[in-house]
């Protein structure tokens, strides 16, 4: 299967400009669409860097761990080596049922900052395996 690669941001919407007062014909309803990048991570007490790289100016809106291997403690997400920061940390379930990271600083989800940033992850154990998945707004500029 092909794909297509576009340098974004990518809006979607009939009216992009508010002319008037009358929403449907008249009224700006152009969004954003969102974007999401996932990295198969193993469990690592350490500081470990991921594949994900988040565009300059994005906000992030969910980060989502999917794990495939059970993991054995807490984990936590961040932008600089010690992968912490990002997220607050979360206990996995036993059950390798998904896990939603909850933000640890709502600054750096709103806005990433001029830079484009990696993600990296840390936990208190090793072993686990998963997909983390990060979905944000590319160049949302909030900050």
């Amino acid at each position: 299967m092909g794909t297509t690669t576009f340098t974004g941001p990518i809006k979607a919407g009939t009216i992009r400009d508010t002319t008037g007062t009358t929403v449907g014909s008249d009224v700006a309803n152009v969004g954003s669409v969102v974007m999401a990048q996932s990295a198969v991570i193993t469990e690592a007490a350490s500081g470990t860097a991921t594949d994900i790289v988040i565009p300059a100016g994005s906000q992030i809106i969910n980060c989502t761990l999917f794990p495939t291997t059970v993991f054995g403690g807490n984990i936590t997400l961040g932008i600089t080596s010690a992968g912490t920061g990002l997220t607050a940390a979360a206990t996995t379930p036993a059950d390798n049922s998904r896990t939603v990271l909850a933000p640890a600083d709502n600054d750096i989800w709103n806005d990433v900052g001029t830079s484009d940033v990696r993600i990296y992850h840390d936990s208190s154990s090793t072993g686990g395996v998963g997909v983390l998945t990060v979905e944000y707004i590319q160049n949302n500029n909030l900050a």
